[in-house]
């Protein structure tokens, strides 16, 4: 059985032509064809249930449903990180991250049930300083060391710039070695600051990046796609 994950940085549903469009993010995603898609800087608007959600993307992604870690910003914002899915969803759970003075930042946890197969997604965002960062990988480190027998794929933007940084040689103990494949900026990629780690490392079957035209322009980031083994 596979299952296919991606990550993707929307951005704020802002393009690299300075437009926000999140229908063409939504068409974006729908061109992944993916089981689930973490995600990043989202924007959320308020549901009428009273909560925050991705609603104008999940307009355009029938199929699909969000669960989201919504993080109000000083200029009173919604935003940060949801999974999209249409596997069932078994439980889900945000992780605080946040370092103090520094932007609130969270990974969500989600796990997923597909025909008796249990699998932890966890998307995330670190922080912009390599302390955050360094705080946020121990962090995340110590919450996946409580079961270590679950299939588990971490995702998102890690804002790591350089190859061989301790939070990146961290999450290689756990994850064994990783792919490091230029997402950023999308015109013209050079760093590669998106991700997905697998455990255990043998269920990654298949690890690329979406660089077709639409992606380089819906926004600075582009997706990374995977596939892994449940079975």
């Amino acid at each position: 059985m596979k299952l296919r994950l991606a990550s993707y940085n929307v951005h704020g549903c802002v393009g690299t032509d300075g437009a926000l469009d999140e229908a063409r993010v939504a068409r974006a995603i729908g061109e992944l064809g993916a089981d689930a898609i973490g995600l990043q800087e989202v924007p959320f608007q308020r549901t009428d249930e009273g909560g925050f959600g991705p609603l104008a993307l999940l307009d355009g992604l029938p199929g699909y449903r969000a669960v989201c870690a919504p993080i109000e910003r000083r200029d009173g914002v919604w935003h940060g990180n949801a999974l999209l899915t249409r596997a069932p969803i078994a439980r889900a759970q945000s992780i605080c991250l946040s370092v103090t003075q520094r932007e609130p930042r969270t990974a969500l946890e989600v796990e997923l049930s597909i025909d008796g197969q249990r699998c932890r997604v966890i998307t995330t965002h670190l922080g912009l300083r390599p302390v955050e960062r360094r705080y946020q990988v121990r962090a995340l480190l110590r919450h996946l060391a409580c079961d270590r027998e679950l299939v588990t794929v971490l995702l998102g933007d890690f804002n790591e710039w350089f190859l061989g940084g301790r939070p990146l040689r961290w999450l290689e103990r756990y994850f064994g070695r990783g792919r490091a494949l230029a997402t950023y900026p999308s015109r013209w990629p050079v760093f590669a600051l998106d991700r997905v780690w697998v455990h255990p490392s043998a269920k990654l079957l298949a690890y690329r990046v979406a660089d077709a035209p639409t992606f380089r322009v819906a926004s600075d980031h582009l997706p990374i796609v995977a596939e892994i083994a449940l079975a």
